[in-house]
């Protein structure tokens, strides 16, 4: 099992930038991937980035050259940075953690993207 709790969300101009932070119960070195997905209000949950034990990262085409995610093992830690903010990036922003047999999600936080 592992707890995920997010933070770091909030309103923000369009253009401006945000870090989100996702903390885990547990060694994040021992989770098969993290990820950030997104939902909007009427929209389905999307995937953001997600990155994986060994260190590999995958971006959704609509953030990519624009967000980056990282992790602080020690910290057990990822983070995602987000810049150059659009109205459309407006959602939920969750934190998952993929576990063999099991996802984790943690409560997600709001961004709001204004124009």
């Amino acid at each position: 099992q592992v707890q995920l709790v997010e933070s770091g969300g909030g309103l923000v101009q369009a253009g401006g930038s945000l870090r989100l932070s996702c903390a885990a119960s547990r060694s994040i070195f021992s989770i098969n991937v993290m990820g950030w997905y997104r939902q909007a209000p009427g929209k389905q949950r999307e995937l953001v980035a997600d990155i994986s034990r060994t260190g590999t990262k995958n971006y959704g085409d609509s953030v990519q050259g624009r967000f980056t995610i990282s992790r602080d093992i020690a910290k057990d830690t990822v983070y995602l940075q987000m810049n150059s903010l659009k109205p459309e990036d407006t959602a939920v922003y969750y934190c998952k953690a993929d576990l063999p047999g099991y996802n984790y999600w943690g409560q997600g936080t709001q961004v709001t993207v204004s124009s």
